[in-house]
């Protein structure tokens, strides 16, 4: 299981846009600390449609920061 601090640190620093990377190939965007809630073993990322992904952390293979383009 990916150690969920990296992702909490992120949240309690300056906010960055990030991307979580997941073991079957798919990429979350979080566009902003509010899209995203932690719990023990798993996060949850709510999209701009209110649409929700439920990810174990056992499938976060990485973070990457996002780049914002205008």
């Amino acid at each position: 299981m990916m150690n969920l601090d990296p992702i909490r640190n992120r949240l309690n620093t300056v906010f960055k846009p990030f991307t979580l990377h997941l073991t079957d190939g798919r990429k979350i965007p979080v566009p902003h600390r509010e899209f995203i809630a932690i719990g023990r073993g798993i996060v949850v990322v709510v999209d701009e449609n209110d649409v929700d992904q439920v990810v174990d952390a056992l499938h976060i293979v990485s973070i990457e920061d996002r780049i914002l383009q205008n």
